[in-house]
């Protein structure tokens, strides 16, 4: 939202904070004071109810602070209370409950403590009597949002996961497969006679990818033309597959969740924890 210039600030409230004629506007400057406030106050009340979670009925109280922290804007000690009060209301309108929906979704059984997360937030701005440095916990707490994501994904897409490692189990046992070091299968269909490229050479490729359940969710054939990619762009999967596959082979790739995309949802086809088959036709190596 737009800084908000505050000059005499017109909302729906009482005439009492507002009333002013037009006899009152009796320069140029004081009729574009007056308009300015007025034009600053596009889409404020939508976003004092939205955002703030204000209730119209609680208006003139909004405006009654509002006065008192500009009438008192030099003074230092409340200029640092109101900073505090907004802050404060905005950890719980907007903060708290997006960290919450990003960690936990739609589960309301679930939340981070708010008296905890309010001890950590003090600590972190005064400096003092914190567990840890800022940096220290800005690294722990990535690495718990990583951990709590995954237990939250697992949860609704475990049977992705279940489904993959049982398709890879019973096709390890085929014939024709074959499997690298890292968990990759793959089937010959064309062996091809060229060189193998490194993770860091660019490649040209033909390729189909579709999930477990047969579903096609991207294709360069249906492009009508072939893609180009550095070995080590792409998927882990991928480049494990691509780095030993001599050029002019046509193989099909069948890439465990966990060396795809894992826990991530790609797209609205690629679920968290989808293993994906690729037919990976490898044209060229086109930096050799």
């Amino acid at each position: 939202m737009r800084k908000i210039i505050i000059a005499a600030l017109v909302l729906v409230t009482g005439a009492s904070f507002n009333a002013i004629s037009a006899q009152k506007l009796q320069s140029r400057i004081d009729t574009l004071s007056y308009t300015l406030g007025m034009t600053q106050t596009q889409g404020l009340t939508d976003y004092l109810t939205k955002q703030l979670n204000i209730d119209p009925q609680y208006m003139d109280d909004f405006i009654k602070g509002l006065k008192e922290s500009v009438d008192n804007s030099n003074d230092k000690r409340k200029a640092a209370y109101y900073a505090g009060t907004q802050i404060g209301m905005q950890i719980t309108g907007r903060m708290l409950k997006g960290i919450n929906s990003d960690l936990f979704g739609n589960d309301s059984t679930q939340s981070i403590s708010q008296e905890l997360f309010m001890k950590g937030f003090i600590c972190g701005v005064t400096g003092k009597d914190g567990l840890m440095t800022v940096q220290e916990a800005n690294k722990k707490a990535q690495a718990l949002i990583q951990s709590v994501k995954s237990e939250e994904a697992l949860k609704k897409y475990g049977d992705n996961k279940a489904a993959g490692e049982k398709f890879l189990a019973e096709n390890a046992k085929k014939k024709d497969i074959k499997t690298l070091k890292g968990g990759i299968q793959y089937k010959v269909i064309q062996e091809g006679k060229g060189a193998i490229p490194t993770a860091t050479q660019k490649i040209k490729v033909h390729y189909e990818g579709r999930t477990l359940d047969g579903k096609v969710f991207d294709s360069s054939y249906k492009r009508g033309e072939p893609a180009e990619f550095r070995c080590n762009q792409l998927i882990k999967g991928w480049m494990e597959a691509l780095t030993y596959m001599p050029v002019g082979s046509i193989w099909e790739v069948y890439i465990p969740q966990e060396l795809a995309y894992g826990e991530r949802q790609q797209g609205n086809d690629i679920k968290p924890f989808s293993m994906l088959i690729f037919k990976i036709e490898l044209l060229d190596i086109l930096d050799k």
